[in-house]
């Protein structure tokens, strides 16, 4: 019970970390295109997490001892994950527009759920079917379905890709952390993860400039490297780690909860009674998935 609940925890804040992210990178886009600004979170976020985890070491007297398909796992998590998923977000997006981006990545904890079972061979359940099902009618409330996703073909198939490709790294995460901490998994990810990107972002600097003389927009990227890349990514890995991960899963819904809410507060967008409705679906779903003594079939 008390990992279940260190888990919701650290999964809660992952997503919330991920909900706050919108607001600081509305502002640094403007400046810092997305996939050289992806890049610059990946470098600071190895370098911070590299630091804390040769700390660690230090501390616990042990190193991380990597074989050959050791590597090779981890280098697929931080390309199907965070290249592969995130670089999908972004086109199609770009392709669509970010209210269908955030509708369609919301099915995210449903592919978690059908994976799960694949992969790690977890039981569906009633109340995990029954919370997925919850929790998305809640997102589609707060954010409104959009009338457009249908028009577009390309962008929305992408945007399903980008969904697919992140509950494949959240059930591999749980495979690599039964060998290895959830710290060193993230660190070498994100590794992985800066040198896919590589490529992307020399093509991208030669067709747009960069901006980045305020000092906030230098703030900006720092804290998008420190608290929404490396401490988001190794919440989330650490949660996935405690948890069923079609349990775990729910926990990300409450990324557009906590976008919505903060662009409210600090955007001054609006919200209306949708937001309080399907807020308190998200969270009914959430609830019921971690109640005991679950029917599975």
């Amino acid at each position: 019970m008390k990992q279940n609940l260190l888990g919701a925890i650290f999964l809660s804040l992952a997503a919330s970390m991920w909900g706050g992210m919108y607001v600081v990178s509305k502002y640094v886009l403007d400046f810092i295109p997305p996939l050289t600004l992806l890049w610059l979170r990946y470098v600071i976020a190895l370098v911070f997490l590299f630091v804390v985890l040769k700390i660690v070491q230090i501390k616990n007297k042990n190193r991380v001892t990597l074989k050959k398909r050791d590597w090779l796992l981890i280098a697929w998590i931080g390309f199907i994950g965070y290249f592969v998923s995130i670089a999908l977000q972004f086109i199609g997006t770009k392709l669509s527009n970010a209210h269908t981006g955030a509708l369609i990545t919301s099915a995210t904890p449903a592919f978690i759920v059908i994976f799960a079972r694949l992969i790690l061979k977890e039981k569906f359940t009633v109340r995990k079917i029954i919370s997925v099902l919850l929790a998305t009618l809640g997102v589609v409330i707060v954010i409104g379905w959009d009338k457009n996703v249908g028009t577009y073909l390309l962008g929305s198939t992408i945007l399903v890709g980008a969904a697919a490709t992140w509950a494949l790294l959240s059930v591999y995460v749980k495979v690599a952390s039964k060998r290895f901490s959830s710290l060193a998994i993230t660190t070498y990810a994100v590794l992985f993860a800066m040198v896919f990107t590589t490529p992307l972002m020399i093509w991208e600097l030669q067709l747009h400039d960069v901006y980045y003389q305020h000092i906030l927009i230098i703030l900006g990227v720092i804290y998008l490297g420190i608290v929404s890349t490396a401490g988001a990514f190794f919440l989330w890995n650490k949660g996935m780690e405690l948890m069923d991960a079609g349990i775990g899963s729910l926990f990300f819904f409450f990324q557009p909860l906590v976008g919505a809410f903060l662009g409210w507060l600090l955007l001054n967008e609006k919200l209306d009674v949708n937001f309080f409705i399907g807020g308190m679906l998200i969270i009914a779903g959430v609830v019921i998935v971690t109640l005991q003594n679950q029917k599975s079939f």
